[in-house]
C-alpha cells in the first residue's frame, strides 16, 4: 500500500469516528449543541480570544511547514485534502469539547486554577497526539509530536480562557490548522519524516 493510500485510510477512519460523534450530537441536541460550542452571538467569545486564535493558527501552521510533506500539501487539492475537511470538522469540534471544555471545566470544578487547567489540557492533548510520531516507528518523533501538540493544546486552552470559556474560537482555530496541515502531517508520519528531521507539527 502506498503512503498516500495509507494516509487516506487513516484520515478516513478519523473522519468517520469524529464526525460520527458530531453528527450524533447534532441529531440528538440540535441547536443546543451548536450553542454549547459557542456558536451563538452572545456565546462566541470576545475579540481577544479570536485574535489569539488567529495567532495560534499562524504559528502552528508555520511550525508544521518544517516538514516537507506539509509544505507540499498545504494548498494542493487532493483526496487527502478533501478528507482533511471532514477531519477538520470532526476533530475541531470533538477534540475541543474533550480537551478544552470537559478537561478544563472538570479541573476548575475540582478547585484547580487556570495554570493547572492550561497545563492539564495541553498535557492530555499532547499525549493523545504522540501516536503520530509512532506511526513512523520513532520514539524521538513521538516525543516531538507530544511536545508540539501539547504546546498547541496549551495555547488553545489560553484561547478558551481569554474568550470567556467559549469554544468557538478554539474550534475555528483547530479546524483551520487541521484543514491546512493534516494531509501533510499524516503523510509525514507514514513516510517517517518526523523521525528523520527531528521536527514535528
Amino acid at each position: 500500500m502506498t503512503n498516500e493510500r495509507k494516509s487516506a485510510c487513516i484520515l478516513g477512519a478519523i473522519a468517520v469516528i469524529e464526525c460520527g460523534w458530531v453528527v450524533l450530537n447534532l441529531r440528538v441536541n440540535g441547536w443546543r449543541f451548536v450553542r454549547y460550542l459557542g456558536f451563538a452571538p452572545s456565546l462566541s467569545g470576545n475579540v481577544t480570544g479570536w485574535i489569539l486564535a488567529a495567532v495560534v493558527v499562524v504559528i502552528f501552521v508555520a511550525l508544521a511547514m518544517r516538514l516537507p510533506s506539509v509544505r507540499a500539501n498545504l494548498f494542493r487539492p487532493s483526496l487527502l485534502k478533501l478528507l482533511a475537511i471532514a477531519v477538520a470538522i470532526g476533530a475541531g469540534i470533538l477534540e475541543e469539547v474533550v480537551f478544552r471544555r470537559w478537561t478544563m471545566n472538570w479541573l476548575m470544578a475540582h478547585g484547580f486554577g487556570v495554570v493547572v487547567q492550561v497545563l492539564g489540557a495541553g498535557l492530555l492533548f499532547g499525549a493523545a497526539h504522540g501516536v503520530w510520531g509512532l506511526m513512523g516507528k520513532s520514539v524521538r518523533a513521538a516525543a516531538g509530536a507530544t511536545l508540539a501538540t501539547g504546546f498547541l493544546g496549551a495555547m488553545l486552552a489560553i484561547v478558551f480562557l481569554l474568550a470567556g470559556r467559549s469554544l468557538a474560537p478554539c474550534v475555528t482555530a483547530h479546524f483551520l490548522i487541521n484543514l491546512f496541515i493534516e494531509p501533510g502531517l499524516v503523510l509525514a508520519a507514514t513516510r517517517g519524516e518526523m523521525g528523520r528531521s527531528g521536527s514535528v507539527a
